[in-house]
C-alpha cells in the first residue's frame, strides 16, 4: 500500500501528473491509513471521506483533461484541519462539549484557500478545548497521543494537527497559534510546524481565542510543503480587517543558502531556568551548523521578553473572556434544559459546556476586565507589549533572522503536569513572539541525547519577511535531513 502520507507535496503530484496513481486511490488510501493509525494517535474527530473524495473526482477529471497544471499548488494532497476551522457541512467542536453538536453553516477562509488550490479535505483534528492548554490534554473528547512515544503528549493546542503528520496520516494539516500552540507540537512531534506573521493568513472563520494573537499556519514534514501550503494560504482577505496582502513566493529562495546571513541567539534564552540539558545540546548543535554553512551568529539581547509571560496571561485570559461571552446558550452552544429563568440557563449552560481550563480563562479575563482592576493589569500588559514589539524591531536592525529552543524540555507523559503554571512555562519561549506580532517556526534537529525524543528550534523572523526563517530552515534541513515518520507508524506502514 502506498504511503501517501509519508510522500512530500511534490511527490504527490508529480504521481499525480504521471498518472502512477489516481487522486481517488490518494483519497482512499489516506483514509484506510488513518482507521489504522488512528487507533493508537486520536488524532482525528471526524473525517470527510465524501467531500475528499468529491474533491479527487475533480482532480482526475482534471488530469484526463489535461487540466492537472490548473488546478493549484495542493492539487490531489490531502490536507486535514484543526477542529476550530469551520468547514461547511462537518463539525466544528473546538474539542469542546459547548459545541459538540455544532455544525458549521460556513468555511473558514484558510480552508476554502486549501480547497481553492486543490486540497482533499480529509476532517478536523482534536486540540485542547478552545486552544486552552499545551498538551491536547483539555479536549473534551480525549487526549492526543504522540506518534512517537503513546505514553505522552503530543504537545497543543494543535496536538492533533502535529501528530496527524507525524503518524504520516496526512502530510499537511493546519493549526492555529495564540502563544506556541503550533510551534511547541511540531518541536514535540518532530515535524515542521510555522507560525506567519500575524496577517499573512486569514482568520476568518477560525473560532477565536485571542484575536490580536491568533494565527493559522502548517504543519509538515518538509520546509518546501510548508512553504507550498503558505503559498496557498497568505494574502488579503475582505471578510478579515487584519489580514494584509502578502504578493509572496515562499519557495523562491529556499535554495539560497545562509552565506551571509546573520543569524540571532539571546544568550538569556539558553540560561533560562527549566531548559534541559538535552535540549540546549541540539540548539547549540543547530547553532553551529549554521555558523559552517557560512552565517554569521550574532547575540542580541530582547531585555523585556522575560515579562512576555505575565503580559499573555493577562492579555489571553481577556481576550478570551470576550471572545466566549457568545456561547451564551441561546444563539450558539450547548444549552442545559428546563430552567425557569434566563440567567440559571446561562450559568448551567456554561458550568456543563465549558471544561476546567476554559472556566478558569474565563474567570481570570472577567477579574482583570472588572472596573478598578484593568487599569492595574491590562493597561501595563499593552504596555509591555509595546517594549517587546520595540525589542524585536531593534535586534533585526542586526540580524535577518533570530533562532532559540522552541520548549525547555521534550514531550512529556500524560498526567505529569498537573499544575497549570507550570503547564504555561511550555511556552516560555514562543509566547513574545505572538506578541510581537512576528513570524515564527519550529524546526526538528534531531532527538534528544537522554529521552530519544523529538527536539525542535525555533526560527523567528521580522514582520512579514517569513521567508528569511523559510530560507534558514531549508539550510538546517540540508544537514539534519526532512523529518520522518514515526518509527512505529513508518515501520508499519512501509513508509521510507
Amino acid at each position: 500500500m502506498t504511503a501517501f502520507g509519508s510522500m512530500g507535496i511534490a511527490q504527490i503530484k508529480a504521481g499525480l501528473a504521471a498518472k502512477e496513481f489516481s487522486a481517488s486511490e490518494v483519497a482512499a488510501q489516506t483514509f484506510e491509513n488513518i482507521a489504522r493509525a488512528d487507533e493508537q494517535v486520536h488524532a482525528f474527530l471526524e473525517t470527510t471521506e465524501a467531500l475528499a473524495q468529491d474533491a479527487a473526482a475533480r482532480i482526475d477529471r482534471a488530469i484526463a483533461e489535461g487540466r492537472f497544471g490548473d488546478m493549484g499548488v495542493l492539487a490531489g494532497v490531502p490536507v486535514a484541519f484543526k477542529d476550530n476551522m469551520n468547514l461547511t457541512g462537518t463539525h466544528t467542536t473546538c474539542s469542546s462539549r459547548m459545541l459538540e453538536n455544532y455544525v458549521s453553516p460556513y468555511t473558514a477562509t484558510c480552508v476554502e484557500k486549501c480547497l481553492q488550490a486543490g486540497a482533499l479535505p480529509i476532517g478536523k483534528l482534536n486540540m485542547d478545548e478552545f486552544a486552552f492548554g499545551s498538551s491536547t490534554e483539555t479536549s473534551a473528547f480525549g487526549p492526543t497521543r504522540n506518534p512517537w512515544d503513546l505514553e505522552r503528549v503530543p504537545g497543543g493546542s494543535s496536538g492533533g494537527s502535529a501528530a496527524a503528520v507525524a503518524a504520516g496520516m496526512v502530510c499537511a494539516t493546519l493549526g492555529s497559534d495564540t502563544g506556541g500552540s503550533i510551534r511547541q507540537p511540531g518541536s514535540f512531534c518532530g515535524i515542521v510546524a510555522v507560525k506567519p506573521t500575524y496577517g499573512v493568513v486569514s482568520r476568518y472563520g477560525v473560532v477565536a481565542f485571542g484575536s490580536s494573537l491568533d494565527q493559522v499556519g502548517p504543519f509538515t514534514r518538509s520546509v518546501e510543503d510548508a512553504a507550498f501550503v503558505l503559498n496557498a494560504l497568505a494574502g488579503r482577505d475582505p471578510l478579515d480587517c487584519t489580514s494584509q496582502v502578502c504578493d509572496v513566493d515562499f519557495t523562491a529562495n529556499l535554495a539560497e543558502g545562509v552565506c551571509g546571513m546573520r543569524i540571532g541567539v539571546v544568550p538569556a534564552f539558553m540560561e533560562a531556568q527549566g531548559l534541559t540539558s538535552e535540549v540546549r545540546e541540539k540548539v547549540e548543535d543547530a547553532i553551529a551548523q549554521l555558523k559552517a554553512l557560512g552565517a554569521e551568529i550574532v547575540e542580541v539581547d530582547l531585555p523585556h521578553a522575560r515579562a512576555a509571560m505575565s503580559a499573555y496571561y493577562v492579555l489571553g485570559p481577556c481576550e478570551a473572556f470576550s471572545n466566549l461571552a457568545r456561547f451564551d446558550s441561546v444563539r450558539y452552544g450547548y444549552c442545559d434544559p428546563d430552567h425557569a429563568d434566563l440567567g440559571s440557563q446561562y450559568e448551567a449552560s456554561r458550568a456543563i459546556g465549558f471544561g476546567a481550563e476554559a472556566k478558569r480563562r474565563i474567570m481570570l479575563g472577567s477579574y482583570l476586565l472588572s472596573s478598578g482592576v484593568y487599569d492595574k493589569y491590562y493597561y501595563p500588559a499593552q504596555q509591555v507589549r509595546t517594549l517587546i514589539t520595540q525589542d524585536y524591531t531593534q535586534a533585526y536592525e542586526r540580524v535577518d533572522c533570530i533562532l532559540t529552543p522552541v520548549s525547555p524540555r521534550t514531550a512529556f507523559k500524560f498526567g505529569e503536569i498537573g499544575d497549570p503554571t507550570e503547564m504555561y512555562l511550555s511556552d516560555m519561549f514562543t509566547i513574545s513572539i505572538n506578541i510581537a506580532g512576528n513570524g515564527g517556526m519550529s524546526f526538528p534537529v534531531g532527538l534528544g541525547r537522554e529521552t530519544g525524543l523529538p527536539v525542535g528550534v525555533q526560527l523567528i523572523s521580522p514582520a512579514f519577511k517569513d521567508a528569511n526563517m523559510l530560507r534558514v530552515a531549508a539550510a538546517l534541513e540540508t544537514v539534519y535531513g526532512k523529518a520522518p515518520v514515526a518509527p512505529a507508524f513508518a515501520e508499519e506502514k512501509g513508509a521510507e
